[in-house]
């Protein structure tokens, strides 16, 4: 009487019978086939994943490229009426100082019209206290009536874009009496 624990390597556990050595070498052959045959195919499926990783990086790369070679596009397009009216301006010949300045200033309206759609944000900080974030003071001036550091004067005027200093306002604060 045999029981599972003490068959011999050549009998198979369903049958309790002996397996003839050539039928277990054959399984072994057909598992190892079947093994290979599984083994071609996931090498076939990680290098169709590898070959797509790498077309999906060469696509960002191209995309990236091209964002970066045409972002403004949207901006210079807007830009091109001020450009010229510009243009216009100068080509005009004679004319009076106040429909000149008329026009400058209509342009200079367009211009911060533009800038403004496109996040950008003057800072003029005339009467206010200095703010060392926005402002760079570069005198300090007598102002009777005015708090010492209060701006007094913008040399410059600065710019925020998108809530990101671009450029601080040069300004001229009141100094102590």
């Amino acid at each position: 009487m045999h029981n599972s624990d003490s068959q011999s390597p050549n009998e198979t556990p369903e049958s309790g019978t002996q397996a003839a050595p050539g039928s277990e070498l054959e399984a072994i052959k057909a598992k190892l086939a079947e093994l290979e045959a599984s083994n071609k195919d996931l090498r076939e499926v990680v290098l169709r994943e590898k070959a797509e990783l790498e077309n999906q990086r060469r696509r960002l790369h191209r995309d990236l490229e091209h964002a970066r070679r045409f972002a403004n596009e949207k901006l210079l397009n807007e830009l091109l009426p001020v450009y010229d009216s510009l243009e216009r301006g100068l080509s005009v010949e004679g004319g009076d100082v106040a429909s000149v300045r008329e026009g400058i200033s209509l342009t200079l309206k367009e211009l911060l019209r533009i800038a403004g759609n496109n996040g950008l944000v003057q800072v003029d900080p005339l009467d206010q206290p200095l703010d060392p974030e926005r402002h760079h003071a570069v005198s300090m001036v007598e102002a009777p009536g005015k708090a010492p550091g209060t701006v007094v004067t913008v040399l410059q005027k600065g710019y925020v874009l998108n809530d990101r200093l671009l450029r601080p306002a040069l300004v001229a604060v009141a100094k102590d009496d």
